[in-house]
């Protein structure tokens, strides 16, 4: 409960703040559609029910998060191992949710874990995300091109969020060039030009 309403309003911390909200939305997105789709919870057109409540959700987690001091609060990708184990509902996150408050009691046992120990549930994890993959049209460039641009971003910038970025904006970009206007619409236009101008900021 240290804010400090005041100093977020520094010329110096905008651009951070736009880096953080960009990271917040797009993070949550991307994991959210990534395992909803996994879930078998997303319709024909690969939408999701419901997600502006997802979404308000996450926004409010990670607002009350930061008031307690912690890392920003969102959804996690490891959730598609739960998933792929049956969890479908509300009470699978609930029951983690206890399991993670009771592991706090077991946190000085957990840090003698070595960081590599977890590398074959992240594997598992890396597994299930790339089955999506196989949905693509491949034998369309011009949809092809900005997927690879995303999945290989992705482990490269260790960042979902910079992926969503540069495929964002690689699906605009060769859209545009190929002539195909109609499969680009203004919101896209205005969401790739401010990631251009967000990673121009967090390159500077």
């Amino acid at each position: 409960m240290q804010l400090d309403i005041a100093g977020a309003f520094n010329v110096g911390l905008i651009s951070v703040i736009f880096a953080f909200l960009f990271v917040d939305v797009f993070d949550n997105t991307g994991t959210l559609l990534g395992v909803t789709k996994r879930a078998g919870l997303a319709d024909e057109q690969g939408n999701v029910p419901k997600m502006g409540r997802a979404l308000i959700a996450d926004s409010a987690a990670a607002l009350f998060g930061s008031l307690l001091g912690t890392s920003t609060t969102t959804s996690y990708v490891e959730s598609a191992a739960g998933v792929s184990a049956g969890g479908r509902t509300g009470l699978t996150a609930i029951v983690v949710a206890i399991l993670f408050l009771l592991s706090l009691f077991f946190s000085p046992l957990a840090s003698s874990v070595p960081v590599f120990a977890t590398a074959p549930a992240l594997l598992f994890v890396a597994v299930l995300m790339a089955s999506g993959l196989a949905e693509i049209d491949w034998r369309d460039v011009t949809t092809a091109a900005p997927v690879t641009v995303t999945a290989l971003t992705m482990p490269l910038t260790y960042s979902i969020a910079n992926g969503i970025a540069f495929g964002f904006i690689t699906w605009t970009v060769v859209k545009l060039l190929s002539g195909r206007k109609k499969e680009v619409n203004v919101a896209l236009v205005v969401l790739s030009v401010l990631f251009v101008i967000k990673l121009g900021w967090l390159s500077a």
